[in-house]
């Protein structure tokens, strides 16, 4: 009745091995991973006749450790791949950490720091010598946090992006982009640390509202004179026009003639520019070339030159009294003798606006025109449109589709070269008679006087963006390229959907010659607080995953994460919801416990379904439906509705139904309990199997207690086999009905719960009558003795339940409490009905008020007929 593929060993009532009475995660996780690395579990074979099913690792920094956004993404990963080993996929979840460049050589340098030298002072070679040492010793933490998590990813196959063979792959691919003329060497605005002294990609610019200023700086004298405004007044020593819209009747005039820049005795013209807005400001801009994107390219359309008047430290390179002078101070010092001749229009601080920062040190960006090497990205960034919308590649959610081609049909060429040591170096020489020459993998540079190669290296993203075919060994033909590409699905945040999916997307399909890297893009949200606010150091509301899996364990923390995750949606998470998920590896643990010490087994075929109870139907029933629901969101990465469902399935009907319906089973003996023990274990064993992806180390410790067999990793994953039994679950629908609603009345009356009371049940005409010692026993009734008078009937679900109360409780107590409760409930009723029979208070009131007001009124009535029930139901004094 449920496909089952698993071999049963013999076992029997006192054949499993005892548990604990309770669970220690500590004491079961460390031991039970090692033994999954041991045994080769993780492993994947390039040569096996199984379907492949493959996932790289979004590769982490060296320099990083493991946060939530690891931890969730992780869990997310893990999840897939367990699911799918256990369905007989040859399955590879791919490991690597990424060689952080920026990152990674600001650690090495804040070490030598501590040693009075610089990394100058080493040399080139020494320095990433130095870097590497550190890699060895200190780097790649976040591998030994990965395990404690539980991540099931093939670890003989870690790959680094800065090891020989992913080094032989960038240098393959650069040298193939640069021969198709889609590498190429250019002066450009790019964004500029002056604290790393690199340039930097958009996605390391983190933007901030800052307090600055805005300065109206009038340039020109009298009728001729033009009005500008800037944040950054230092840069008007490197302006070489003014700007204007060619539609705006006020500068027409102008447009040709040339102004006197104040403070430098340079004349500029006055251009006329579409990109203008002459309704912003004084609808005229000052333009500075080489320090403003958006000024290059009007310099660039109007032949304007590019003067630099900052160095890589953004101090004031320009002649004249400001040289030398920071950036900030040379702002101040040029705003004060623009005052001072009068040339100062308006000033307005602070002045709140929106300016970048480098995500590694926080410095202020710096645009500022360099000679860097460049992807020209148009025709590799149309493939990769035409790969989602050829439907070759799935994005899920599919409304992130939508994001994903306003980026790549807006690509502007990418920036590949950094002003760093620790990288992939650019593999170009240049000659002393300006020769260049481009240097693949199996080719001897160019030698002797003069020649020298490129100092840059390449942007950290450009080695990530190979990920899904380098680390299978490519450019080679390796049978685990063979096997493994493409990627059957990429899971990642959708705040990287832009800069590593894009990238991934357009180096994929250029390597390996029209095949997308994977089939399918599942994004995720980002983790966030228990109030939905970005977790961050400087909010105080950072969570290190370590200390809660130490307190609750890791399956606690996965289930948390997996139970959060909707597509594409934020996660937000707090510990109590981590001690929740702890409470329940606790309640699988105690009812599996329970089972194994009342006999339950997986030894044997399943009894036919007329050798079964109702009780028993109903499970495997429900069994099989579950079993299809979790198929059909995993299928769909609905990871949060899948982990709901086997929470409740799990600890509502399993644990708190059909175990407690059970008992007086067990109790009874006989052939009855012997088929009701083969199902139990059929149950636990296909629910910890089902349970596993998600919570695998409280389920392999479970599992194999249960079934006596190596491992639930390796073990089949559970199939639907389309038993389903209406009759059945409509009777356990109906006696569920009856316990509930006698449980509230209890409760109503004040009844403790382990008080036991008199009570006659009426089940004729009704399928209950099978279930009579399992509802008393549920509901703590004793039989009706002589003497019993019925002072409360429940009629539930066809059947009525008579109770005698009498020296139960003190009735005219009861009924004085109950009379209060009404009144109150009376009065909620009428100040709402008042309220909202008031036309004015409905006109003028917010809808949330008002919705609130109905709500509380029909809570009000609600209230007022339960307690009216509850009254009608209590003994005649």
């Amino acid at each position: 009745m449920t496909e089952n593929s698993s071999q049963r060993p013999a076992s029997g009532p006192n054949s499993h091995p005892e548990l604990p009475t309770q669970y220690a995660p500590a004491d079961v996780e460390g031991q039970l991973y090692e033994r999954w690395v041991e045994r080769g579990y993780f492993e994947a074979d390039a040569k096996s006749d199984k379907e492949p099913y493959t996932i790289v690792i979004p590769p982490p920094n060296v320099t990083g450790s493991l946060h939530l956004g690891h931890a969730f993404e992780h869990t997310i990963i893990d999840a897939l791949t367990r699911r799918k080993r256990m369905q007989g996929f040859e399955t590879l979840w791919q490991p690597g950490m990424d060689h952080a460049g920026i990152a990674t050589q600001n650690v090495v340098e804040r070490e030598l720091a501590k040693e009075g030298v610089s990394r100058h002072d080493l040399g080139r070679e020494a320095f990433v010598e130095r870097v590497w040492r550190w890699k060895s010793e200190s780097g790649g933490q976040i591998s030994g946090q990965m395990r404690r998590l539980g991540d099931g990813v093939a670890w003989n196959r870690e790959r680094f992006t800065m090891d020989e063979g992913l080094s032989k792959a960038v240098q393959t691919i650069f040298k193939r982009l640069y021969e198709d003329e889609l590498i190429y060497r250019a002066e450009r605005i790019i964004n500029w640390c002056p604290r790393c002294l690199t340039a930097i990609s958009d996605i390391e610019v983190e933007y901030d509202d800052d307090d600055g200023e805005l300065v109206s700086i009038r340039y020109g004298e009298g009728e001729e004179s033009i009005v500008v405004a800037t944040t950054r007044a230092e840069t008007m020593l490197g302006d070489t026009a003014v700007a204007v819209h060619p539609d705006d009747e006020r500068y027409r005039h102008l447009v040709g003639t040339e102004i006197e820049l104040p403070l430098t005795g340079r004349r500029i013209p006055i251009v006329a520019d579409e990109h203008v807005d002459p309704e912003f400001g004084t609808g005229a801009v000052k333009v500075t070339p080489a320090h403003d994107p958006n000024d290059f390219e009007i310099g660039q359309r109007h032949g304007l030159p590019n003067l630099t008047v900052m160095d890589e430290h953004a101090v004031i390179t320009a002649h004249g009294p400001f040289q030398g002078l920071d950036r900030l101070e040379a702002r101040s010092a040029v705003v004060g003798a623009l005052r001072a001749e009068g040339r100062i229009v308006a000033e307005k601080r602070p002045y709140t606006h929106s300016v970048g920062h480098c995500s590694r040190c926080r410095t202020t960006i710096e645009p500022r025109l360099s000679m860097q090497w460049w992807v020209k990205v148009g025709p590799l960034a149309k493939a990769a449109g035409d790969a989602v919308r050829d439907g070759r590649v799935k994005i899920h959610p599919e409304d992130m589709s939508k994001r994903y081609f306003d980026w790549v049909d807006n690509l502007h060429d990418w920036c590949i070269s950094r002003q760093l040591w620790w990288g992939h170096r650019i593999p170009v020489w240049y000659g002393p008679d300006g020769e260049v020459v481009c240097v693949g993998p199996d080719e001897e540079p160019p030698s002797g006087e003069g020649w020298h190669q490129d100092s840059d290296v390449l942007d950290t993203w450009f080695s990530s963006g190979l990920w899904p075919f380098s680390t299978l060994g490519w450019p080679e033909r390796t049978e685990s390229l063979e096997k493994f590409y493409p990627n059957s699905v990429l899971v990642t945040g959708y705040d990287i959907l832009f800069f590593w999916v894009a990238r991934m997307m357009m180096f994929g399909l250029y390597a390996m010659d029209g095949t997308p890297p994977f089939r399918t893009i599942a994004l995720h949200g980002m983790v966030r607080d228990q109030f939905g606010k970005k977790m961050s150091k400087s909010f105080g509301n950072a969570v290190n995953p370590l200390d809660w899996m130490d307190t609750y364990g890791s399956d606690a923390v996965r289930f948390t994460l997996a139970r959060g995750a909707n597509p594409g949606v934020d996660v937000p998470i707090g510990e109590d919801w981590v001690q929740a998920s702890r409470n329940f590896a606790n309640k699988i643990w105690n009812a599996t416990r329970f089972a194994l010490m009342n006999g339950a087994t997986v030894e044997g075929e399943l009894p036919a379904p007329e050798r079964l109870s109702a009780t028993d139907r109903w499970i495997l029933s429900r069994l099989n439906a579950v079993v299809a629901e979790v198929d059909a969101y995993y299928e769909d990465y609905q990871f949060a509705k899948l982990s709901d469902v086997l929470y409740h399935f799990a600890w509502d009907e399993v644990f708190d139904w059909y175990v407690e319906l059970s008992k007086t089973t067990f109790a009874r003996g006989g052939a009855e309990a012997d088929a009701s023990r083969r199902v139990l274990g059929e149950v636990l064993d296909v629910t910890l199997r089902l349970l596993h992806p998600v919570v695998p180390f409280v389920t392999e410790k479970l599992w194999t207690s249960l079934t006596g067999q190596e491992s639930v990793v390796i073990a089949d994953w559970p199939g639907d086999s389309g038993f389903r039994d209406e009759a059945a679950e409509r009777e356990i629908e109906n006696l569920q009905q009856v316990v509930t609603e006698v449980r509230r009345f209890r409760a109503d009356q004040g009844l403790q719960p382990g008080q036991r009371v008199p009570a006659r049940l009426e089940l004729s005409g009704t399928s209950l009558a099978d279930h009579e010692d399992a509802m008393r026993s549920l509901l703590r009734l004793q039989p009706a003795g002589e003497g019993f008078t019925a002072t409360a009937s429940l009629p539930v679900a066809g059947a009525t339940v008579a109770l005698d109360l009498s020296g139960a409780i003190d009735v005219e107590a009861e009924r004085k409490r109950l009379a209060k409760d009404l009144a109150a409930a009376e009065k909620d009723k009428a100040q709402t009905t008042a309220k909202l029979s008031n036309e004015g208070f409905l006109a003028k009131a917010p809808d949330h008020v008002v919705e609130k007001i109905r709500t509380r009124q029909a809570t009000a009535e609600a209230d007022i007929a339960r307690i009216t029930a509850q009254l009608a139901a209590l003994p005649k004094s």
